[in-house]
């Protein structure tokens, strides 16, 4: 009799698994799913780039990892004249400027192991695996393959980048939360005409306080006023 029992109970329990199985998949699906999206939404929606965050979870990784070989080499770009060409040519050229800043920064970052993301509007970061000797050099590299004319419906767009840069050899002990400061705040000293380029970022740089989460003085730093 037990052994019938067992006999009896065999094809309810293999419904039961067959129909759990569907369920399981459905559950898997769904993950994946969820998955993409936000990976989608971690995403700039022009350039396919990473956002400000996914550059700071890839920096935070690689730094770790690389904390020993001391390679990381953090990089701050943002255009010059970019509301000109809005201006002249419109926003689609604004655009098509972006987009292809986009390409040749995610094609020059891959081929040295590091990651391009957009900041925001014709900003970009990048963190790539560079050694300190060579950092001149591959920045020189960057800049001539940045500052190539754009081409857009028969023209060809002239347009320049200023690029900063903080290695984090020169930051050691820093978070790599410090690590971007200094290269953005390097940028922003060749952009001026304070530092010559290429310039890297220090640890006084690193210490330069941010306001709502941007360096002072750039767009969005205002607080609002408060009423009398």
């Amino acid at each position: 009799m037990p052994a019938l029992t067992v006999l009896r109970q065999c094809p309810r329990t293999f419904l039961l698994t067959a129909a759990a199985v569907p369920l399981a998949l459905a559950a898997v699906v769904d993950d994946v799913r969820v998955r993409r999206q936000l990976e989608a939404a971690r995403r700039d929606q022009l350039t396919g780039l990473p956002c400000r965050d996914g550059l700071t979870a890839h920096g935070k990784r690689q730094f770790t990892a690389r904390r020993r070989a001391g390679d990381l080499l953090v990089l701050v770009l943002d255009g010059n004249g970019f509301k000109a060409i809005n201006d002249s040519f419109g926003h689609a050229a604004g655009d098509k400027v972006v987009v292809t800043l986009a390409q040749r920064l995610r094609q020059w970052s891959a081929a040295r192991q590091g990651l391009a993301a957009r900041l925001g509007g014709d900003e970009f970061g990048a963190a790539v695996c560079v050694p300190r000797e060579h950092f001149a050099q591959e920045l020189a590299g960057l800049r001539f393959h940045m500052d190539r004319p754009v081409p857009y419906e028969g023209l060809l767009l002239p347009f320049t980048v200023s690029i900063g840069a903080a290695h984090t050899v020169d930051l050691p002990g820093r978070p790599f939360g410090d690590v971007l400061r200094s290269a953005d705040v390097s940028m922003y000293k060749v952009k001026a005409g304070e530092e010559p380029f290429p310039y890297l970022g220090t640890e006084a740089d690193a210490e330069v306080k941010a306001v709502n989460g941007r360096r002072p003085g750039r767009p969005g730093t205002a607080l609002p006023e408060r009423a009398a």
